[in-house]
């Protein structure tokens, strides 16, 4: 496209001395007028094609067109690919090239998904940490072109000398290709030789052509020319926590709390949370988050159940964050010393968790930042600072951080409380609220923080709108509370599960918290224990990354009146939790949660986010999807199928029947398979068109295990 030339304007001259002017000359004195001289613009930009030879668009995956790079995790299998065409009716063809961190480029060969359409696409896995690229390369596939005229001419007795002889060719070409191997120059010599032939049966000489060993060599090195590539496009590749884990979160005052004769209570420490640490990985979650383990403002503290009148003794919102012990680079006394917050990480190591924490850019009236940086916060026309509100909820006890009378200042402080923290060994934060902070300054320090330690994972508790959501996870979040808790009908986990897996994947890590402290929907409300099963199911076999807070498994479902969270909220109040009792009185679902860890570590497919496929069901309350991994990339030598059949009616006995697509499941149409439900391991003989009974009160759910045999198929 020509470039838009404006001309500039010329500077205005020195105004002249004044002079007396001439007398005007007469009319027959005047002069003709002189010819406008035009003046040129400049040399017009030489014009730079924006397609090549071989059309090739709508590349993927890609981040608004590359203005962020798109993501990936270590393990994770990436869909890739473009719509590729050209003119008329040659074939073409299309390979992705995937260049490593270290150089190694991976050359790979991509499908057409459908006859009619011109999409290409493919998947490759991603093995290692860094910035890798892509590009696709498109060309004119000479073999396919020439296969196909040969078939349909000599079948119909049409140019059948031309067509043995463009083949003889072709083949003779490729023969002389020295980068091809010497066996392979050997085979298509031969090959050209049998099609120059002028005796002996057309269907022979073309079988040479079309052997096994001919569409081998060509599918690892095609006959290829007009070759066209795209632009390079970057892909960051993250660790694998950053993708895929299991979090379990629990508020370390509340754990070993106890609570004394005149009902006072006695806080938890780092201590006491230490013993609840293997509890925690034997129901198999890999990463532990807390809330903010810092001092607790006095002024405006919260009483329990959110009141505005705290009794003697009410700990307060620990994100009312800073008192007189100190602000965000401090820890709480209650909950011990900085060297005891190290003797929990290394437990927490030992025990196999990753600890995540809080970080809440906010402060409470009592935090130092009020005193010593009152810029940083909003003054109102009477005086005071506004404090957080989210109407018609107000939050008195907590100041809002203004991002703009001191942007520099407040981003040193931030990257140096994260410094602080990381430098005690804390590798992921819970982000809270990230939303209402400004998006530049979210792509600034995660920049800062991913660029000195790569290994750190930042997840965004942003319950907001699309765009605010996905803008945060685009300029670097590697992590994203969704709307999940809130998509309970078939239709909507179909329309949620297809945007995560299919839509927002190459930027959106949704992380599928089932519940927080102050998410308690009327699902589980009034859905009782099966609302709670059914739920795990889903978000466990969702999606990669899934999380629960404590007390989940401990069906606790009673709502405070008139507020989507518990009663008795544990965010203003410690709560002390019996879960040895629980567990032996049938009270827990702590082992439905163990299982569900179980298989997700034992079932590779479920560690993936993209994979997953809707089937169907003739019953509006059963939900079908699969999540099926090829072979080569399972560690295996095996493919990994699994089919989840989910009765989301919590309240209900369910008979119908599934209708699958086996070629998602990689079988053919016309299969019959054995399947294996992990959650009863029971055993079945599946085919397309399967009879299914879901109770919600028993079994809500199956996870069926397609058997594979060794070459991958049923």
């Amino acid at each position: 496209m020509a470039a838009t030339r404006k001309k500039s304007a010329a500077a205005p001259a020195s105004k002249p001395a004044p002079v007396a002017p001439e007398p005007a000359p007469t009319k027959a004195e005047a002069a003709p007028p002189s010819p406008t001289i035009p003046v040129p613009d400049a040399a017009p930009a030489p014009f730079t094609p924006a397609i090549g030879r071989i059309p090739i668009i709508d590349v993927f995956p890609q981040v608004d067109g590359g203005r962020w790079a798109a993501k990936g995790f270590v393990g994770e299998v990436i869909p890739f690919g473009a719509t590729v065409f050209r003119e008329g009716h040659d074939a073409v063809g299309a390979h992705l090239e995937l260049e490593a961190p270290d150089g190694t480029v991976i050359d790979r060969a991509l499908t057409r998904t459908y006859s009619w359409d011109d999409e290409w696409r493919g998947l490759a896995q991603v093995t290692a940490e860094g910035d890798w690229r892509y590009r696709i390369r498109a060309y004119s596939d000479d073999y396919a072109t020439w296969e196909h005229n040969a078939t349909v001419k000599i079948a119909a007795g049409i140019d059948v000398d031309l067509m043995f002889a463009i083949g003889a060719q072709l083949f003779s070409r490729l023969a002389s290709d020295a980068e091809r191997s010497a066996d392979t120059r050997e085979l298509f010599a031969g090959v050209a030789a049998t099609l120059s032939e002028t005796a002996g049966p057309q269907a022979e000489r073309l079988a040479a052509a079309y052997s096994p060993a001919v569409a081998e060599a060509l599918h690892a090195h095609p006959a290829q020319s007009l070759v066209t590539y795209s632009a390079w496009h970057p892909l960051r590749v993250e660790r694998t926590r950053a993708g895929s884990g299991a979090w379990y979160e629990f508020f370390p005052r509340s754990v070993g709390a106890t609570q004394k004769a005149d009902g006072s209570w006695v806080s938890g420490t780092f201590t006491t949370a230490t013993e609840r640490l293997p509890e925690v990985a034997a129901m198999g979650f890999d990463v532990l988050y807390l809330p903010p383990i810092h001092p607790i403002g006095e002024a405006y503290r919260k009483g329990r159940n959110n009141t505005l009148d705290p009794q003697p003794g009410d700990p307060g919102s620990p994100w009312a964050i800073g008192g007189a012990a100190g602000g965000h680079d401090a820890i709480h006394p209650d909950l011990g010393t900085e060297s005891d917050f190290r003797t929990f990480l290394a437990a927490a190591d030992k025990a196999g968790l990753e600890i995540a924490l809080d970080f809440a850019l906010q402060a409470s009236p009592d935090h130092p930042w009020v005193t010593e940086h009152p810029e940083w916060f909003t003054t109102l026309p009477d005086g005071s600072i506004a404090y957080a509100e989210n109407p018609p909820k107000k939050y008195q006890d907590i100041y809002p951080i203004n991002f703009d009378n001191d942007p520099q200042g407040i981003r040193a402080e931030a990257l140096r409380i994260l410094e602080y923290w990381i430098g005690l060994g804390v590798h992921i934060f819970r982000v809270d609220n990230p939303h209402t902070k400004p998006l530049d300054f979210w792509e600034w320090v995660i920049h800062e923080v991913n660029t000195a330690h790569p290994e750190v994972v930042f997840l965004a508790e942003a319950f907001t709108r699309p765009a605010p959501m996905q803008g945060l996870a685009k300029v670097g979040f590697q992590q994203s509370y969704t709307y999940f808790t809130w998509r309970n009908t078939r239709p909507e986990i179909e329309e949620f599960f297809t945007s995560i897996s299919q839509e927002t994947d190459a930027f959106f890590r949704p992380n599928l918290f089932v519940n927080t402290p102050d998410i308690l929907t009327e699902y589980l409300q009034f859905g009782g224990r099966p609302a709670y099963r059914i739920r795990a199911v889903l978000a466990a076999t969702g999606a990669p990354t899934w999380g629960v807070y404590s007390g989940y498994e401990l069906i606790e479902n009673v709502a405070r009146p008139g507020a989507e969270e518990n009663i008795d909220n544990e965010k203003y109040e410690y709560k002390a939790r019996d879960f040895a009792t629980a567990e032996a009185d049938g009270r827990s679902i702590a082992a439905d949660i163990t299982l569900l860890n179980a298989i997700r570590r034992s079932h590779p497919a479920l560690g993936q986010l993209r994979n997953l496929r809707f089937h169907g069901s003739d019953d509006d309350s059963i939900v079908v999807y699969s999540k099926h991994l090829d072979a080569e990339f399972t560690g295996t030598g095996r493919a990994d199928t699994l089919l989840v059949v989910v009765n989301v009616d919590p309240h209900s006995v369910r008979e119908t029947t599934v209708h699958l697509d086996l070629e998602l499941l990689g079988l053919p149409a016309d299969s019959t398979f054995t399947v294996t439900d992990r959650l009863s391991e029971h055993t079945w003989e599946w085919s397309a068109h399967n009879y299914v009974r879901l109770d919600a009160f028993t079994q809500p759910a199956h996870i069926l295990h397609v058997i594979h045999d060794e070459s991958g198929t049923s």
